[in-house]
């Protein structure tokens, strides 16, 4: 980190999970980390979680699907915290449904919000990037954009994302501004608490199910991600850009 004011960071989907975990993680690493999700509401307790640790946060709601409100929010980041050279695009949603069941709707909300998202973000943050001649992005994928069944938007959207966070690595290198991408396996988080639901099965019995094909013999958290966040967005990290890691607790899952 650089002498004087902390660089500055923005995490969506910030308010529960993956993002909260990287928010908490990131301020602990000294960075001023704004909280963006859709409802700044929900934002409230991660910024309590980083304040009370002695850390500097900020709420910001906005839809990253809409540009408009993509753009106000990290100038109003710029103004209130300072300019952003840390963006992690961790926001997400699921519509998962078979493919003959699936609507235009299911399928536009997710494109809409992981890879739309991702872009509208990462070209309103870039020039703060480049004014600075550092900078980090570190987008989530997923497992599954190796594919699966009844996510063929989610998967696709994940699979999307890595080719965007190679493209940004080959445009964005030579201002200094690493992109690279994590792809999670099974977290315990709301989303995957959510996923057993549609599936009829008590989440305790999915998290077995799950954990029985995960080599390291237990399921993500958050923190795990957050910390695989931490070292792509560090100074360490500068000669790492382009890549997909799969945190997953082994080779295929």
């Amino acid at each position: 980190m650089t002498q004087g004011s902390p660089r500055v960071a923005i995490v969506t989907g910030g308010a529960r999970g993956i993002g909260a975990a990287t928010a908490r993680r990131l301020a602990a690493d000294g960075f001023a980390v704004a909280v963006l999700d859709l409802d700044e509401a929900a934002c409230k307790g991660t910024v309590e979680d980083v304040e009370s640790a002695g850390g500097r946060a900020l709420a910001v709601g906005a839809d990253v699907s809409d540009a408009a409100q993509v753009e106000a929010a990290v100038e109003r980041v710029a103004r209130e915290l300072g300019p952003p050279t840390v963006l992690v695009n961790n926001a997400g949603v699921t519509r998962d449904n078979l493919l003959f069941k699936m609507t235009e709707a299911d399928w536009d909300t997710v494109m809409d919000v992981h890879l739309r998202g991702a872009f509208l973000m990462s070209r309103a943050t870039q020039k703060h990037m480049i004014e600075a001649g550092w900078g980090r992005i570190v987008n989530l994928s997923s497992t599954s954009a190796l594919g699966n069944r009844g996510q063929a938007n989610y998967s696709a959207a994940k699979a999307g994302l890595q080719g965007f966070t190679k493209t940004l690595a080959i445009e964005l290198g030579k201002f200094g501004v690493t992109a690279n991408a994590i792809a999670p396996g099974f977290i315990e988080t709301e989303m995957t608490r959510a996923t057993a639901e549609r599936l009829g099965v008590p989440f305790e019995d999915f998290m077995k199910g799950a954990v029985a094909q995960i080599p390291v013999g237990r399921v993500g958290q958050p923190e795990d991600i957050a910390h695989l966040v931490s070292f792509f967005v560090g100074e360490g990290a500068g000669f790492v850009s382009g890549q997909v890691v799969y945190a997953a607790g082994g080779p295929r899952v």
